[in-house]
């Protein structure tokens, strides 16, 4: 993937910098293109600011911006389809390191200041980096193969971290960061997209079911709460054939779940049955990601439109009620609150 200069009559290459509380949205772009980018933008000012990565290095942020996640000021954004993960200062948004050598890293998790695993969705491996070094120091073995192995988002029990297996898997492992091998697995439904972790230590992950004329298997999806302790399955809220769940994210107490399905959809961890409304009601849209700011619970989803043009996000209250929207950049799909 090529790192050069962008184009500068297309793009302010002027330094920009913020300070304060904001939130970063990773746009995908389209796969093989190349248009990945990084967006800000400040709640209080309502204001957003477009290609911040390439703006403040002169460079492209590559193909297919997958994550981002934020620890001790610094941002570390992972780039799938260009195997590399960016560290950036999250104030200036300039590059203090880079980490290459990946085969299709998704996810990063950090266990310390000198350890973090990296998922992958076409390689079996989950990748042990030292983010100090900005180098690949080993792999946790899983035991799928190269044409189905993949692993997702992780949350940590413990010592455990559990992570989804999504291509054409139903399992979450489960890894000892003691000796880095799985030490186990949840058997849930086809393909289970996303992954957290409630006040109450419990876990939920949602499945999309696979699809018609899959060799894995085709399901209506479901809705999982499983018991990080235990490592039980205690619940399931079953869809429809035709529903396609995704995106589940909380709230900044962990006491409320949110996720998509074509409507955007919001559950008490606690709560015993599915609610009858949406949150926020799908009107033509296409709903691609979500996240709930930590402090005040105003809820931020993004709209990819047609896949091709610039995205928007739309900022609602607590209640639901909009309260803004803003256009970012072309497919935006993950977010991280600053």
């Amino acid at each position: 993937m090529d790192y050069g200069p962008i184009d500068k009559e297309y793009f302010d290459t002027g330094n920009t910098a913020v300070s304060g509380s904001g939130l970063f949205i990773t746009c995908e772009g389209n796969f093989m293109y190349g248009n990945a980018s990084l967006s800000y933008y400040d709640p209080e000012s309502k204001h957003v600011e477009n290609e911040v990565f390439a703006r403040a290095n002169g460079k492209k942020l590559g193909d297919v911006a997958q994550s981002m996640i934020i620890r001790d000021g610094i941002g570390w954004i992972v780039v799938n389809n260009s195997g590399v993960i960016f560290a950036i200062d999250i104030n200036t948004f300039k590059e203090v390191g880079r980490i290459t050598g990946f085969t299709s890293p998704r996810y990063i998790h950090f266990l310390s200041d000198e350890k973090a695993y990296v998922t992958q969705i076409w390689d079996p491996r989950i990748y042990i980096i030292n983010p100090r070094t900005f180098e690949i120091t080993g792999y946790v073995e899983t035991d799928m193969n190269f044409k189905t192995g993949s692993t997702e988002q992780m949350v940590q029990y413990d010592k455990y971290v559990f992570t989804n297996c999504w291509s054409y898997q139903n399992r979450i492992l489960v890894i000892d960061t003691e000796t880095d091998e799985v030490c186990d697995q949840i058997t849930v439904g086809i393909q289970p997209t996303s992954l957290v972790m409630d006040k109450n230590n419990k876990i939920w992950t949602v499945t999309d079911g696979g699809y018609d004329g899959s060799p894995y298997g085709h399901e209506a999806p479901s809705l999982y709460r499983i018991d990080a302790a235990t490592r039980k399955i205690e619940k399931q809220f079953k869809f429809e054939f035709g529903d396609f769940p995704s995106e589940v994210t909380l709230n900044g107490t962990r006491d409320t779940l949110y996720f998509i399905n074509h409507d955007v959809w919001r559950l008490p961890v606690d709560a015993e049955r599915f609610p009858l409304r949406p949150f926020i009601k799908y009107k033509e849209t296409m709903f691609y990601g979500l996240t709930v700011n930590p402090v005040n619970s105003e809820v931020y989803v993004a709209d990819a439109i047609d896949y091709v043009q610039p995205g928007v996000i739309l900022r609602y209250s607590p209640e639901g009620e909009l309260l803004d929207e803003f256009k970012v950049g072309i497919i935006p799909g993950a977010f991280c609150w600053k």
